[in-house]
């Protein structure tokens, strides 16, 4: 449970369940598996969480007076909604969410596959206050775009983060709203920013919302200081040379602007 959360384009994380498996490129370096370890945890064990966290949103939606800030709800930032071992426990989940009118969730998974066999019968054209997403990282598995828009949903939506390759031309038509990032940490991978300056550019020709989070942890370079290159701070990359600066120095500037667009909802 997350009624504080970093994640700039929500307000609260809300975990109805923990634990994950690794399925593709951008799993690799996932927080979620260092916190639990660190907290002497199994992270691919998925439990569900305690009564607490599993119903904190109708305390959430009950008192806005005091949680009246919490608007935007990421649904299982340490698991994924869909998750084969969390079948037992969905509907009860789609209930809340069903109950707490007041609050919009954002559902992204890896596991788009799964998303029409785990809906609640009452789905229809989707439910009014959720949103539907999956991650994108690199090309491998763009194919999971088609199997989203599949999905009624009111708002359909991409997180390119860890963006790791640029994605080229895609197919936007039947997607709100698309987030990207670079990956942080200390094990993060680079993003050439023209990867996502080309998806922003993209999603402004077909009109769509666009959310840049972060650059992570590097910064491009056309050149760079020999000594500097010796001493491990540049890392080729491309025709450039990335410089690893960390999350904060590296920002959320994508070409000298803040992106921080939402859908807006019909």
């Amino acid at each position: 449970m997350g009624e504080k959360t970093g994640i700039s384009w929500t307000d609260a994380t809300w975990n109805c369940w923990q634990g994950c498996h690794k399925v593709s490129a951008g799993c690799k370096n996932c927080y979620m598996f260092s916190e639990k370890i660190r907290y002497g945890q199994e992270p691919n064990v998925v439990v569900r969480s305690s009564p607490v966290t599993f119903n904190a949103p109708l305390k959430w939606a009950k008192n806005r007076e005091k949680y009246g800030h919490i608007n935007r709800v990421f649904v299982d930032s340490w698991s994924d909604f869909f998750i084969e071992e969390a079948d037992p426990w969905r509907l009860e989940a789609w209930d809340i969410m069903r109950r707490t009118p007041e609050l919009t969730y954002q559902i992204c998974t890896k596991r788009p596959e799964r998303i029409r066999e785990c809906l609640p019968p009452d789905w229809h054209n989707g439910l009014p206050n959720v949103w539907m997403g999956t991650t994108v990282e690199n090309r491998e598995v763009e194919h999971r775009i088609e199997t989203l828009k599949k999905i009624p949903a009111r708002v359909r939506f991409l997180s390119c983060e860890p963006l790791l390759q640029d994605l080229g031309e895609l197919d936007l038509d039947g997607i709100h709203w698309v987030i990207t990032g670079g990956e942080s940490g200390s094990n993060a991978r680079p993003m050439d920013p023209m990867w996502a300056i080309r998806i922003q550019q993209q999603c402004a020709y077909h009109g769509i919302a666009f959310f840049h989070k972060q650059n992570g942890e590097f910064l491009y370079e056309a050149s760079c200081n020999w000594n500097e290159k010796l001493d491990g701070q540049y890392i080729e990359f491309g025709d450039g040379w990335m410089r690893r600066v960390g999350r904060n120095a590296a920002g959320h500037l994508l070409g000298g602007m803040e992106w921080h667009g939402f859908p807006t909802e019909g």
